[in-house]
Parts: C-alpha cells; sequence; structure tokens
C-alpha cells in the first residue's frame, strides 16, 4: 500500500500519537523541505513554523476523533516563501490505530488549473454565440453602411471626401473583426487524420525564422519516440504559430539572446473529463513553447485565454481564445506558466490510436 501511496503526486504523510512521522511520500519530501530518511522518526514541528495551520488542524482532529477537510490553507514557509503553498488538506485517524493520523495534501495549483480548464472551455462556448450574433446583427448592416458612404462620396465636395473614406475604413476594420470571431462558431467537428507533430514543429520554425522570428534563436527539444497524433495539421500549425509569434513579441526585435525552445514530451497520468459522459480521457502528448522574453503580468495569467484579454498595446485580446478552441476542438488542453524566468505554453494532447480512423 504504501508502494502505491509513494506513487501519488500529492504529499501523503502518516504521523504517530506524539506527531513523529511513521511515512511520508515523495510528493511530501519537497513540502517539508527534507528527505525521507531524515523525515523519519521526527516530529512534524520541526518541518513546519510553529504557528502553522496544518498543526492546528491535527491537533483539532485529535480533539474531535474524526475526520476533517480544510480548504485553501496556507502552507508557505520560510523554504517555500517564493511560491505560495496554498493547498486542501484532509485529515483523518487511522481507524485500526486510533491514535495515528493520517494527512493527504492537495495544492490548489493543480485543482485551480483544473478550474482554468473549464472556464477555458466556457470561454469559447461563450465567445462562439456571441459570433453567431455579431455575424447576424452587425456584419450584415454593416455592408450598406459601406455602400451609403461609397454613394455618398460622389457628391461630396473634395474637402470632404476623406470623411467618407474613413467612414469606409472603419466599416472594413469592424467587418474584419467580426470575421475573426466568426471562426468561434464553427461548431462543425475537424477532420482529423494522424500527424506527425514534429513535423507541424518544424514547419512553423521555419515560418517565423523566415520572418517575424529572424532574430531569434530557435532550440528544438524533441521526444523522437512519440507516434502521430489525430489533428487538423493546418488548425494545429495556426494555433502553435500563434503561439510562437506572441512569444517573438514579447522578446521583442531589439532584445539580444532572444530563444525559443520548442519541446515534446510523453507525461503519462493526465486526464480529463469528457464534457458528454463519465469517460476520462488520457493526454499524455505533451507541446511546450518556452521564451524568455519580459513574461506575462502576474495578474493575467489566470484569465490569459478569455476573450478580450491581452497584455498588447494594440491588441484584440482574440489571438489565445483562439488557441484555446484549437486545442479544445483537439479533446487537449491548454495552460501558461512562468519557470525560472521563462513563460512556457503547455499543450496535452490525447495520443493517436490506429483504430481511431
Amino acid at each position: 500500500m504504501r508502494t502505491l501511496i509513494d506513487a501519488m503526486p500529492m504529499p501523503v504523510i502518516e504521523l504517530d500519537g506524539r506527531n513523529r512521522i511513521v511515512f511520508a511520500n515523495s510528493a511530501a519530501e519537497p513540502l517539508l523541505g527534507a528527505g525521507r530518511g531524515r523525515l523519519r522518526d521526527r516530529v512534524l514541528a520541526e518541518f513546519v513554523p510553529p504557528n502553522s495551520p496544518l498543526l492546528q488542524l491535527i491537533a483539532h482532529v485529535r480533539e474531535k476523533g474524526g475526520s476533517v477537510t480544510e480548504y485553501g490553507i496556507d502552507l508557505s514557509s520560510g523554504r517555500n516563501a517564493k511560491n505560495d503553498y496554498i493547498a486542501d488538506i484532509y485529515a483523518s485517524p487511522l481507524v485500526d490505530r486510533k491514535d495515528e493520523i493520517l494527512l493527504v495534501i492537495q495544492p490548489r495549483a493543480i485543482m485551480d488549473k483544473m478550474n482554468r480548464q473549464l472556464t477555458h472551455r466556457d470561454a469559447v462556448r461563450s465567445v462562439g454565440a456571441m459570433a453567431s450574433m455579431l455575424a447576424h446583427e452587425i456584419k450584415n448592416p454593416l455592408s450598406g453602411i459601406r455602400g451609403a458612404a461609397q454613394l455618398i462620396e460622389h457628391s461630396l465636395p473634395a474637402a470632404e471626401k476623406p470623411l467618407s473614406t474613413l467612414i469606409r475604413s472603419e466599416v472594413d476594420r469592424i467587418v474584419r473583426l467580426v470575421e475573426r470571431f466568426e471562426i468561434f462558431s464553427d461548431g462543425r467537428p475537424l477532420p482529423m487524420a494522424p500527424v506527425n507533430i514534429h513535423e507541424v514543429l518544424d514547419h512553423v520554425t521555419r515560418l517565423a525564422t523566415s520572418g517575424f522570428a529572424a532574430h531569434i534563436t530557435f532550440e528544438n527539444r524533441f521526444d523522437p519516440s512519440l507516434p502521430p497524433i489525430l489533428a487538423n495539421r493546418d488548425k494545429l500549425v495556426q494555433a502553435i504559430l500563434n503561439l510562437v509569434k506572441n512569444a517573438a513579441e514579447a522578446i521583442g526585435p531589439e532584445t539580444e539572446g532572444g530563444r525559443i525552445v520548442l519541446s515534446t514530451a510523453f507525461r503519462p497520468g493526465v486526464s480529463v473529463m469528457v464534457p458528454t459522459s463519465a469517460q476520462r480521457v488520457a493526454l499524455p502528448f505533451e507541446v511546450c513553447i518556452y521564451d524568455n522574453g519580459p513574461g506575462i503580468p502576474e495578474n493575467l495569467v489566470p484569465h490569459l485565454f478569455e476573450p478580450f484579454v491581452t497584455s498588447k498595446a494594440s491588441g484584440s485580446g482574440l489571438g489565445l481564445a483562439m488557441v484555446a478552441k484549437v486545442v479544445s476542438d483537439h479533446g487537449g488542453v491548454i495552460e501558461c506558466e512562468r519557470i525560472k524566468g521563462q513563460t512556457l505554453f503547455r499543450i496535452l494532447l490525447p495520443m493517436h490510436h490506429a483504430r481511431e480512423h
């Protein structure tokens, strides 16, 4: 049983009647700042601050004699002060040894990521409904406004013709914006086929280095053993190219040492629930885009894939919403985070099996 518990991704700790650590799995080591060899038979209070809510929760369980679950507990300490450690904690006396307590600690980062995935999907659906409304209620009348402005222009004095030109150019700009929305209202299933993700990434790299990212160094970290994925190649190119373009713009044309890293890997153990059934789908196929630009403002990260959210002065805030839709249409998820001074976009996709086509 302890072998199974040791493989769990969240910290699990077993305490005896004097709060000495009987067992801690490998995920608990970073939380407590020590290896299991040092942790065993040591009092938990040696590894957490004196006023830690974890100690208060244990005391409460011993007093009440029953299981307790606390949500959103701050377990930050001097060891991990750089990164807040907020977790949900389940504490319970062991059935056969009432004086011993089992702690299961679920970091909120994992739950928050899954919650954000639901938010991304809801945002895509919301913007899709808005797109249908815009196409019907706005785009058609705009063509009449543009035509009227063009007719009026012939009867205007020369000094006033620029006003008509301005009306037509602004109508054209609004139409282009509405047309960008129309991608979100297309609910038809994408035509899929087996795709070599490395060929897609190589193609995106060639496009980028031949144009907007000619001044940036690209590095590939590919796992050559990965099989094809079931995807729409054109949509996948569009989404990844958008992410690479954003990375290049974040680095900037004047920055020396700009670098973008494209990587692939097999990451077993990640799965999501299919919205239309109780089935869980494994997402072991990982594609990452790193850049060493200045990064995305922290307050934008949780809302990054929602429509109209952007850190660019001239951005429309639709590019990453489009990327989220493409990834969602492929049955995958996308996340953004900061790791060691680099911005990371991580795409997780299902693996292709021959029987699927």
